[in-house]
């Protein structure tokens, strides 16, 4: 049998999944000085970048300029785009087992957690991810509806994401519409009733999540004053220990920020975005929708391991609101054939290569990266130490001679030839590039950076009218 890896003989990897960690681990394999390598990542949307593209908020361009990275990894020899392909629909995690030495997952947490609590189910309660990828022109979600008529929303959550939301509900129309906002979206917020946003955390402002450019983004609204009560500052004894001995300089500076915050006066402006701390929804009241949210007190103890935990006191408040969002983190779905932690909510791994989830012991040529491998956790950079550690351990295990071979017959061809017979309209990166033309375009005349498609047939469309080669068939 041929050495893995030589010119005759390239290392061939499938990448399920086209976000960061995704073009991370494209990036380092692509680059590597030890082997011959080619990558063919797969998506189930037309269009890669994953939270880039949907998850990232519109107001934040510079975030999304890390593109460019992804750009240069796709212009490299050796790497190829199968867009609007669905692993366990249209092929199959086993299937593409059978052609490559290595398929790696990266397909990220897609799905929300659940609150648990009373209500939930009513109309007007959302998940995040589900708002996120509405106002992000998410294909899956461009007919979602969201009731904006009320005065007041409740978010609960007290990371980034969080502060995504409560600052997308307080933008006025000239801010969104200078966004790549769905204009869907923008129509909709712009004629928002929403006057106050109640942002809720289960534990105290030192232990809070965001990073602290966010946090100061909210105190930079145009059109809402941001409002926390001063007695909200004021650290109990567990608080002032961990800011004095285990805090990072990020938990430091948000407590500053976020006491800044405290001794401001109102500026009298449209809208208010009000933080709440020791707080965690109980039960959400209404007929047939949300009409007020029942939220307890907490107070901060330690368990037995150390950590700090938000308990309920008993005490009870309720809030009158329509929407309430709920941004408590996420977890990630189970693919045909592949192992699944149901209780993480992640592919079972060691070093990114997957384990079976029985007796931990590792499925040869199968690997995982970013959320999907580690949970929700961390920023866009995050993952690209992530993925070099799997990439490491892949090229360990080349070198360990323990990679598996692909079935007899299978080459660089029999993944595409596949997906002509079986789905004809994958789209390729010339075809994603058609559509990236074709929605900047469109937003240049609106002095806008583009004018997203919100549905996948005008996408493959784009990608049709765009270029010849873009789509198969």
């Amino acid at each position: 049998m041929a050495e893995i890896g030589t010119s005759d003989n390239p290392l061939r990897v499938a990448i399920v999944g086209s976000g960061p960690a995704g073009f991370y681990t494209a990036g380092h394999l692509l680059k590597s000085e030890d082997a011959k390598v080619e990558v063919d990542m797969i998506d189930r949307l037309p269009t890669p970048y994953g939270l880039v593209r949907a998850g990232v908020a519109p107001d934040h361009p510079k975030i999304k300029s890390v593109t460019r990275v992804y750009e240069k990894t796709a212009a490299r020899e050796g790497f190829r785009f199968f867009g609007n392909v669905e692993v366990g629909r249209d092929v199959s995690a086993a299937e593409l087992a059978d052609r490559y030495h290595a398929v790696i997952f990266a397909h990220g947490t897609s799905t929300d957690r659940q609150l648990g609590i009373p209500g939930e189910e009513l109309s007007g309660s959302h998940a995040a991810t589900a708002f996120v990828a509405w106002y992000n022109a998410h294909p899956d979600f461009a007919d979602h509806e969201f009731d904006l008529s009320c005065e007041t929303a409740v978010v609960i959550g007290n990371g980034n994401v969080a502060a995504d939301l409560a600052r997308m509900l307080a933008l006025p129309r000239e801010e969104l519409e200078a966004t790549d906002t769905a204009d869907h979206a923008i129509e909709a917020l712009a004629a928002s009733s929403i006057r106050e946003v109640v942002v809720l955390g289960r534990r105290g402002p030192a232990q809070a999540s965001f990073t602290n450019p966010e946090v100061r983004e909210l105190g930079e609204l145009t059109e809402a004053d941001i409002v926390i009560d001063p007695e909200e500052m004021e650290l109990d004894e567990i608080s002032a220990a961990f800011m004095e001995e285990e805090a990072e300089p990020t938990n430091r500076r948000n407590v500053e920020i976020l006491t800044g915050f405290s001794e401001r006066e109102p500026e009298g402006k449209p809208r208010r975005v009000v933080l709440r701390f020791l707080s965690s929804p109980v039960e959400l009241q209404g007929d047939g929708r949300v009409e007020r949210i029942v939220i307890g007190r907490n107070e901060l103890q330690r368990d037995q391991s150390g950590a700090v935990r938000a308990v309920d006191t008993g005490e009870r408040e309720t809030i009158e609101c329509g929407l309430v969002l709920r941004s408590i983190g996420y977890r990630g779905e189970q693919l045909e054939g592949v192992p699944f932690d149901e209780s993480r909510g992640v592919i079972p791994n060691v070093n990114g290569r997957v384990t079976d989830g029985g007796g931990g012991a590792r499925v040869p040529g199968l690997y995982a990266v970013g959320w999907i491998k580690r949970g929700p956790s961390g920023v866009i950079g995050t993952n690209k130490k992530d993925a070099q550690d799997t990439v490491d351990s892949l090229l360990a295990d080349l070198a360990d001679g323990v990679l598996p071979a692909p079935e007899a017959g299978a080459d660089a061809g029999s993944l595409e030839a596949l997906l002509i017979e079986r789905k004809p309209d994958h789209v390729t990166f010339t075809g994603w590039q058609a559509i990236d033309a074709a929605e900047v375009a469109a937003g240049e005349p609106r002095g806008r950076p583009r004018v997203k498609f919100c549905r996948v047939e005008e996408m493959v469309g784009a990608a049709k009218a765009g270029a010849g080669n873009a789509v198969a068939g």
